[in-house]
């Protein structure tokens, strides 16, 4: 291995241990999963995991975050296409709040929920780390996106902010209620109805006559 590559192996590699961790731990918890089969799901060494993460504290909070990092970098892939849209914003919006949903129902944004809340005792800090990651930073995206819109006359101007957190409680209220929190998985037809009603919904209060 070059001195070029070796770099990129390594960060690799410790992306994988991430991973393989993640499923574990939203498996079995923090307290029941061991380093030792982290190990051997990941197929490395356990002097390995602890070579590129020294304990296991540190291991499930860089797994926690790195799995929110990951969810959130789909989101704010998802509304990329909000930039520069070329005629009226239903269609884009529309697609939008679909992709959305289908990451935020998704198993991996389920088990992130899953996993932080149920070791809120032990890493009350992770909380907050994970909403800045996904959320909030969804937000803060969005609110860019949707002010430029108004600039651009096809949203009525207003707070983007408040327009952002409106249009993204249309998409997660009705997805928590079919959900019922958690302990239901909701279909891909409930999940379109559920952006299309949000679209429809947030278009009425915001959208312009500018095709």
């Amino acid at each position: 291995m070059t001195k070029a590559t070796a770099p990129r192996g390594r960060i690799d590699k410790r992306q994988a241990i991430l991973d393989v961790a993640f499923t574990v731990f939203a498996r079995r918890g923090y307290d029941r999963a061991c380093v030792q089969e982290i190990a051997d799901e990941a197929g490395v060494a356990k002097p390995t995991v602890y070579n590129h993460l020294r304990d296991k504290e540190t291991l499930f909070r860089n797994t926690v975050i790195a799995a929110a990092d990951d969810i959130g970098a789909q989101c704010a892939q998802t509304i990329e296409p909000l930039r520069g849209i070329d005629g009226a914003p239903g269609p884009a919006l529309r697609t939008t709040a679909r992709e959305l949903l289908r990451i935020c129902a998704g198993p991996r944004a389920h088990a992130l929920r899953a996993l932080t809340y149920a070791e809120l005792g032990t890493f009350p800090d992770l909380v907050l780390a994970v909403q800045e990651r996904t959320s909030l930073h969804l937000a803060e995206a969005l609110a860019d996106r949707l002010a430029r819109l108004a600039l651009d006359g096809r949203l009525r101007g207003t707070d983007p902010e408040c327009a952002a957190e409106q249009f993204l409680s249309l998409l997660t209220g009705p997805l928590e209620a079919r959900s019922r929190l958690g302990t239901r998985k909701v279909g891909a037809r409930e999940l379109e109805a559920i952006a299309d009603a949000a679209t429809d919904t947030f278009l009425r209060a915001y959208a312009t006559e500018k095709p």
